[in-house]
């Protein structure tokens, strides 16, 4: 049996699964897919994560790095044409490559790393959690916690909850071509002609990134295309070639920025227990609730105290200035648009 299982290896996962490791805790890191595995992002890393991230994992590779090196901010373009510049020097990464860096300095910490793995259910018993787990067979592990990190469409939080799906579905083409926007910013626009979520410009190393957020997938491409079309006429945008595309899922935040951290020995952190910024901004608060979802584990074990109150009750207390700071990016975003209104 396991002290702790960490399902998903993304940010918030190699977190709680390094800090745990770092503790000396037997930790089972599993990952659905094979690493390197895409992920649907902006890729942006603000201050607060490069600050935690070189505090816990170390500095951060060029390798992962790609140009232009320093995003200098997000300009945000709201429904009337007015324009709101936010400029804070940040880092601009592949989310493959990172979480690669990430997931590996769990490993070498000491964590077990199983990839190509899903975790399809689990069950609570008197003193452990079992989970099935899923790669060429069905079969079971054991471990006294679990921190399920495994993106906004949680096969955990579905198979405890079974609630109804509320998703933001993303969709964003890498091009060759040229655009007369600066290539330094993370461009965001708000009118809802041109998505039912946002609309985002940024580049990675000189390829053009062009996405819509939706609520309903089988509309991505239309918005896309008018998405496209508005770059077009408004910034001279001119696309000789689309090299790839990607789908994903975020969680789809509502008023109040409702978080669900978990039912008794299994805890929820980022995407899985709805944390996400505005505009996709998801990193920070991966990192920030693997932490402090880390910080609970490690209290359970040192005062033998692992009731279902204690243990989310710690986590509740450890991540308050997350769920605080996240509240306030929203509010912030409401003030801009009334497409977000219903977050004030």
């Amino acid at each position: 049996m396991y002290d702790v299982m960490v399902i998903g290896a993304g940010p918030a996962g190699c977190m709680a699964a390094k800090r745990l490791a770092d503790a000396g805790y037997g930790v089972l890191l599993v990952e659905r897919m094979s690493i390197p595995r895409e992920k649907s992002c902006s890729g942006i890393l603000i201050k607060k994560s490069i600050k935690v991230i070189k505090n816990e994992f170390g500095k951060i590779p060029d390798s992962v790095l790609c140009k232009p090196n320093i995003s200098k901010g997000i300009v945000i373009t709201n429904e009337k044409g007015q324009t709101f510049k936010f400029e804070s020097d940040g880092l601009n990464v592949w989310r493959s490559l990172f979480d690669e860096w990430l997931a590996l300095k769990a490993q070498n910490a000491g964590a077990e790393l199983r990839q190509s793995t899903s975790a399809i259910a689990c069950a609570e018993k008197h003193d452990y959690v079992s989970v099935k787990l899923h790669d060429s067979e069905i079969y079971e592990e054991k471990a006294r916690i679990v921190v399920a990190c495994d993106g906004a469409d949680s096969n955990i939080k579905r198979d405890l909850f079974k609630k109804p799906k509320n998703y933001v579905f993303t969709y964003q083409t890498f091009c060759r071509g040229t655009i007369d926007l600066d290539h330094d910013f993370f461009h965001a626009f708000l009118d809802p002609q041109l998505s039912q979520y946002d609309a985002w410009f940024n580049v990675k190393d000189d390829l053009l990134i062009l996405g819509v957020g939706v609520k309903e997938p089988a509309l991505m491409k239309m918005y896309h295309s008018r998405f496209l079309s508005f770059l077009n006429s408004q910034f001279n945008a001119k696309i000789e070639s689309c090299v790839k595309e990607e789908v994903g899922i975020m969680p789809g935040v509502t008023s109040g920025c409702p978080v669900n951290l978990g039912t008794g020995r299994i805890l929820f952190a980022g995407e899985a227990a709805n944390f996400l910024n505005p505009i996709g901004e998801g990193i920070s608060s991966a990192l920030a609730s693997g932490y402090a979802a880390a910080e609970a584990v490690k209290s359970a074990y040192k005062t033998n105290n692992f009731s279902v109150k204690s243990l989310i009750d710690t986590y509740n207390y450890n991540i308050s200035p997350e769920k605080e700071y996240m509240t306030r990016q929203w509010t912030i975003l409401a003030g801009m648009s009334s497409k977000f209104s219903y977050m004030k």
